[in-house]
């Protein structure tokens, strides 16, 4: 389903749905809550990149609550994230295909019985003001249900049965309003998680290879473009994604690798199968066997990280990329415009993100449902130009060859 059907759903659906469920709450004998659940229920429907920014939630859940057992329930789509950061038994995640309404609604049901078959004592959801996830919150039968909650802000409604709301904060980067829900079980206070407990933000774990499989991708690499084998290879990615209006301007792209191209390195344009065309404008501009159109080469995201392991620099627009280079040590330039590094900065110290924080930007937020006024002319990504990346680039790839 694409972004706007599914926004259509979420409201002329999930609206309805929310009040239903609210009025039903009013009048259900409210059961008792404990505050040390023994099932614990993550709800973390959206983009990939996010269960990295999770990573330290799922730490300190299992330091709080280490005779737990914790679920989750995210897309289909994003299973591979989650189980390489290995921080759930794999049998403990739930999936829901979103390919189609049909299929999505399937899913949802059998979701719901599993869930209630499991008795969860306490949900989280990180989903930020999405309706579909509240309403599975609160029909998986938990007790204890933490979310973002609008309070007196301006916000989409979700319903008035999250008893453990949590304060979003637009100006705390989303790593730590992950933190403050596990915090929110058990706080207090009002508003909620007023004093969370220490965490280590700045860091992900770092995902292990074994040295015969980054040799075997690398051999690969070298054998499908051989005029790269020499060559130190930077790896951009020029796609959006679900949201074309975090792209960096093509043709900036374009200007950038041949400028690397001219300093003597190697270039790949890395991607999903369907970036394919977008990589090969690029490639078409450069002219050059040694920039390669690697779009759908990889076929899974290990065999992307792997792949990081014999790149020395990544640019990328704000995406999956960006946040999956954290689990390595591959240096990473990211572009914000219509999103902020304040909230979705890459966690650990490899990286620099470009953002000029122009009157309109951040446009892409939790309050409008990440749908932006902008008529496309994305000047806060347009006004960064390709000479000021290269400055960066050199100065990063200096760093790591001292």
């Amino acid at each position: 389903m694409n972004i706007k059907f599914q926004r259509g759903v979420d409201r002329y659906l999930g609206i309805p749905i929310c009040v239903l469920l609210s009025v039903l709450e009013l009048f259900r004998r409210k059961a008792a809550i404990s505050r040390k659940p023994r099932r614990i229920l993550v709800i973390l429907l959206s983009e990939m990149g996010s269960l990295v920014l999770a990573h330290p939630m799922f730490v300190r859940l299992k330091q709080r609550y280490p005779d737990a057992s914790i679920h989750v329930l995210q897309f289909a789509k994003n299973r591979e994230v989650l189980d390489l950061l290995g921080v759930i038994p794999p049998d403990n995640v739930l999936t829901l295909d979103d390919s189609s309404i049909s299929a999505l609604a399937s899913d949802s049901l059998n979701a719901i019985r599993k869930l209630r078959s499991l008795k969860i004592d306490a949900v989280i959801d990180c989903e930020l003001f999405a309706r579909i996830s509240s309403i599975f919150s609160y029909l998986s039968g938990a007790t204890l249900r933490v979310g973002f909650h609008r309070h007196t802000q301006e916000g989409l409604y979700r319903g008035s049965f999250i008893n453990r709301p949590v304060l979003y904060n637009p100006y705390k980067h989303l790593s730590h309003q992950f933190l403050n829900m596990v915090d929110s079980l058990e706080s207090t206070t009002v508003p909620l998680a007023k004093i969370p407990g220490e965490a280590d933000t700045n860091s992900t774990p770092m995902l292990e290879f074994v040295e015969q499989e980054l040799e075997s991708v690398a051999k690969k690499l070298h054998e499908d473009f051989p005029p790269i084998r020499e060559k130190q290879l930077i790896l951009v990615y020029p796609s959006g994604g679900i949201l074309p209006i975090r792209a960096w301007p093509i043709d900036y792209y374009g200007r950038l690798c041949r400028m690397f191209l001219d300093e003597g390195y190697a270039v790949g344009v890395i991607g999903l199968k369907g970036d394919y065309s977008l990589s090969q404008v690029i490639v078409n501009q450069c002219k050059s066997d040694q920039c390669i159109n690697l779009a759908g080469y990889t076929k899974s995201v290990r065999q992307l990280l792997a792949l990081f392991h014999r790149a020395s620099l990544l640019v990328t627009n704000d995406g999956g990329p960006g946040q999956f280079a954290a689990l390595t040590t591959l240096p990473t330039i990211t572009f914000f415009g219509p999103e902020t590094p304040q909230l979705y900065q890459p966690l650990g110290s490899n990286g620099y993100s470009f953002f000029l924080s122009l009157p309109c930007s951040p446009c892409l937020t939790a309050y409008n449902h990440r749908n932006s006024p902008c008529d496309g002319d994305n000047q806060c990504l347009k006004q960064i130009a390709p000479e000021q990346v290269l400055a960066k680039a050199r100065e990063m790839l200096n760093r790591q060859a001292t």
